[in-house]
């Protein structure tokens, strides 16, 4: 049993021998919650993309790019962020309540290492809160009595589907797009929805961009699909694009000019924001 940190004790609400999508990402981030079997997850994506790491790095940038922009151009002061992950240096809540103090952002995960950061972020922060939820069932997600008490749905709301509808895997019987219709008809006008997932450009990077689909599907994990642009524009069904749209991830309001050609992992995945009329 090897953990990040030598010598790491397991946690008893951790199984270390099977794979988790948030330990998983912390170890494309270069993180230190994470175990032998994440990291295998991880190689194996290499395999198809060296450049692999940069899928958690770009998508990660896009959320601090969007929150920054929720928060500085737009009213809202209260954030769903769904299936937030293990905590980073820069969490949703840091970067909005930097802009605006009086920002609540509610985390939902149901991951036993997340929900254990979770109570760390609900210790830190009077405005923070942390539900143990389905992310893929929005019906009980969203009767949630911290997620109904602690935001106000007479209000818009910033709903944040961030790296996570890639690892639905229950296509059979619901689709993505009908779970996200579920979340935005019941958001306030006036709110928005940030959006990131794996993407198949559909042009010379769409062949590496399914071999890491094989790795990830084929791993222990079993879930990361690459989507075309038309097929993720569907989650986005009935929504305003922010400009410029849905584009590649590095392409959204990048922080300066791109003078690096972007490599193939950067091209395979895509992100934009949506305001609800």
């Amino acid at each position: 049993m090897s953990s990040a940190t030598s010598g790491k004790s397991v946690p008893t609400y951790i199984d270390p021998t099977k794979p988790s999508i948030a330990r998983v990402y912390d170890a494309f981030l270069n993180g230190k919650d994470n175990y032998e079997v994440d990291r295998e997850v991880l190689r194996g994506v290499e395999k198809a993309a060296p450049e692999a790491k940069d899928l958690a790095v770009e998508n990660r940038a896009f959320l601090n790019r969007a929150c920054r922009f929720l928060a500085q151009q737009t009213d809202i002061t209260q954030y769903l962020d769904c299936g937030s992950g293990l905590p980073t240096a820069e969490n949703t809540h840091h970067v909005v309540q930097r802009i605006e103090a009086d920002s609540r952002v509610v985390y939902v995960d149901n991951d036993p290492a997340v929900l254990a950061h979770g109570r760390a972020l609900l210790e830190e922060n009077e405005s923070t809160f942390f539900v143990a939820e389905d992310i893929f069932e929005p019906e009980k997600l969203l009767k949630n009595d911290v997620v109904r008490s602690e935001l106000d749905w007479e209000k818009p709301i910033a709903l944040l589907q961030l790296g996570t509808l890639h690892h639905y895997t229950g296509e059979s019987t619901r689709s993505r797009k009908d779970i996200m219709r579920a979340y935005t008809d019941t958001l306030p006008s006036g709110s928005y929805v940030a959006i990131s997932h794996f993407l198949d450009p559909q042009d010379e990077y769409s062949e590496t961009a399914r071999k890491m689909e094989e790795m990830f599907l084929h791993s222990m994990m079993g879930s990361g699909t690459f989507s075309t642009r038309g097929e993720l524009l569907e989650l986005f069904n009935g929504l305003e694009l922010v400009d410029p749209g849905l584009v590649r991830c590095p392409d959204w309001w990048p922080d300066g000019p791109q003078l690096k050609p972007l490599n193939a992992a950067q091209r395979c995945i895509a992100g934009a924001v949506g305001r609800k009329p």
